[in-house]
């Protein structure tokens, strides 16, 4: 259905069993409340904060999410390399080895409307289907973020930075149509340091020795996006940010 706006629900790095409680606690929610089309996750933490297991990925996708996207943390459970090529809307980053398994875009189709998304570094063969494609950019540098979303602007209709569990006030629309936000931040557990327990952290930069990270538990919070874009066109015509705290989990 061309000719009419519609709205993407993109999540920040979702963080371990809070991160994962949060999605199923709040998601139904937001969708409803916003009249979101499509939904977005990054999930490279999700499980134990650090990379994804085939359960995890099926609560996330049971909480209502359609995309999933990874990042650095991809390999670090060790069973994913045995089904990352099997789920759809599960997507590592595209530069990766080109041997390496997984998809590194997906397009699916929902009343009538095309979605694209691709991790890290997407190219416009895509464009051939649709207009509408989003990229999530797992990153340090907020220059080479920046650097990017300018490189793609017009040509998608969004550029998301993820990685650093921070979310930045710097959201926008490019001047040829491309939203972007240097990072969409944490969903997960805010009274630590980045998902982690304060106390491990510190032990690591305070002694220097080496120590098993842990998910803190407490201050459980959504960062999301809500970006609504012109169907026909593909170009962005709203974008706002916002972190929840959600109760009881």
């Amino acid at each position: 259905m061309q000719g009419r706006n519609f709205k993407i629900l993109f999540i920040g790095d979702v963080v371990g069993r809070p991160g994962r409680n949060a999605l199923k606690r709040s998601l139904n929610d937001i969708k409803s409340r916003e009249n979101i089309l499509f939904t977005i996750a990054n999930c490279e933490n999700a499980s134990g904060g650090f990379g994804i297991t085939y359960s995890a990925v099926d609560e996330i996708f049971s909480a209502g999410v359609d995309f999933i996207t990874l990042g650095n943390h991809t390999w670090d459970k060790k069973e994913t390399e045995n089904f990352i090529g099997e789920v759809k809307n599960l997507i590592r980053p595209a530069n990766f080895s080109p041997l390496s398994p997984g998809n590194s875009f997906s397009i699916l189709e929902k009343d009538g409307i095309l979605l694209g998304v691709v991790s890290l570094i997407g190219r416009v063969f895509m464009r051939k289907k649709t207009n509408n494609i989003i990229i999530d950019f797992h990153a340090e540098a907020t220059s080479e973020k920046k650097a990017l979303a300018y490189y793609f602007d017009g040509k998608v209709s969004a550029v998301f930075g993820t990685h650093t569990h921070v979310q930045t006030a710097d959201e926008c629309i490019l001047r040829n149509g491309t939203a972007y936000i240097t990072d969409v931040g944490m969903t997960g557990p805010y009274d630590s340091i980045i998902g982690n327990n304060i106390e491990d952290v510190l032990i690591r930069f305070l002694k220097g020795i080496p120590r098993r990270l842990e998910v803190a538990n407490k201050d459980i919070r959504i960062a999301y996006v809500i970006l609504t874009i012109d169907a026909k066109t593909g170009k962005a015509v709203e974008i706002k940010r916002y972190i929840e705290k959600i109760e009881g989990v």
